[in-house]
C-alpha cells in the first residue's frame, strides 16, 4: 500500500475502529466502471475513498455510549445519527483536505442512491458481492433475485455505512484487493440468496460463512423493534426537555434526511444494477 494512503487510513482507523468500525481502501474509478453512468461518482477515477462498515461490536461500543450521553431530541434515527456523527470525527481528524462523506442510504432529489454500498463494499476488497449471475443456471425462473454482502470474518453480522472521499488525493497506483471469495460453492450460493431473499427475517443468511462475532441477542432485538420502541428497548425513555448544548451542537453536525425503511438496508445496492432497497 502506498505510504500516503497507508497514513491516510491509519488517522481514519484511529478515529473510527476504536468504536466497532472498519475500513477499507479504493479508488473511485474501480466502482465507476462497474456501474452505468447514472450512478457514477463524479470525481476524477484516482480519487482515493475508503469504504466504512460497522461490525458487531459497533452496538456496545459507540450506539449504546451515544445514545446515553448525547440525548438528542428527537431522536429520528439513532442509528443512522450515531454514524454520522463517527464518520463526522472523521472530517475533523482531516481537517486541511476536501473530506465528502455519502451515508449508505443517501440519495439525490430524483431517489437514486449517492452510493450503492455493496458495490463500494465490494470493490473496496470489504465483503463478497453474491449477485444472482453469480450463480451458474440459477434454479429461480422470473423471480427478483437480490444480492447481499457477505464479510469473510463476520458472515453478513455486519452493515456498510458508507464511503469517506477525499477530493484532491489521486493514488492512480493503488493496487486493488479483490473481496474474499468465501462461499465459492454453487449450491451454498444458492443457499445464501434464497435465505437473504425469502427467510431475511430468521437472520440465517447472515451464517453463510462461521463468524467470528455475532449481533448479541441485546442487538438483535434492538433491530428487530419498531424504531418508535428502541429506545425503550434499551431503558432510554425520550422526555420534553430542551436539548443541552451538547445535543444542539450534535444534532447540527448528525443531522441527515430519514431514509426510506426497509427490511435489508445498507445491502441491496447491485455492482451492475440499481439498487432495489438498502439492513442493520
Amino acid at each position: 500500500m502506498e505510504p500516503q494512503v497507508a497514513e491516510l487510513k491509519q488517522k481514519i482507523e484511529d478515529t473510527l475502529c476504536p468504536f466497532g468500525f472498519e475500513v477499507y481502501p479504493f479508488q473511485v474509478a474501480w466502482y465507476n466502471a462497474l456501474l452505468p453512468p447514472a450512478f457514477h461518482l463524479p470525481l476524477p477515477g484516482p480519487t482515493l475513498a475508503f469504504l466504512v462498515l460497522s461490525t458487531p461490536a459497533m452496538f456496545d461500543r459507540a450506539l449504546k455510549p451515544f445514545l446515553q450521553s448525547c440525548h438528542l431530541q428527537p431522536l429520528t434515527d439513532p442509528v443512522d445519527q450515531c454514524v454520522a456523527y463517527h464518520l463526522g470525527r472523521v472530517r475533523e481528524s482531516l481537517p486541511e483536505m476536501q473530506v465528502e462523506i455519502i451515508a449508505d442510504y443517501e440519495v439525490h432529489p430524483n431517489r437514486r442512491p449517492k452510493i450503492l454500498a455493496q458495490t463500494a463494499a465490494h470493490v473496496a476488497g470489504a465483503a463478497y458481492y453474491y449477485q444472482r449471475q453469480d450463480v451458474e443456471s440459477d434454479p429461480w425462473g422470473t423471480q427478483h433475485i437480490s444480492g447481499v454482502c457477505i464479510h469473510p470474518r463476520f458472515g453478513g453480522w455486519f452493515a456498510i455505512r458508507g464511503a469517506v472521499l477525499l477530493r484532491g488525493i489521486e493514488v492512480p497506483d493503488l493496487p486493488p484487493t479483490k473481496p474474499l471469495d468465501c462461499v465459492p460453492a454453487r449450491a451454498d450460493r444458492i443457499t445464501l440468496l434464497e435465505r437473504f431473499n425469502f427467510h431475511w427475517r430468521d437472520w440465517t443468511y447472515r451464517d453463510a460463512v462461521p463468524p467470528q462475532e455475532r449481533y448479541s441477542e441485546e442487538q438483535k432485538a434492538f433491530f428487530s423493534t419498531p424504531p418508535a420502541q428502541r429506545l425503550a428497548l434499551l431503558g432510554l425513555a425520550q422526555t420534553s426537555e430542551e436539548p443541552s448544548s451538547t445535543s444542539q451542537e450534535l444534532h447540527f453536525t448528525t443531522f441527515i434526511p430519514k431514509k426510506p425503511q426497509s427490511p435489508s438496508r445498507g445491502w441491496l445496492s447491485p455492482r451492475v444494477s440499481p439498487p432495489a432497497s438498502s439492513g442493520p
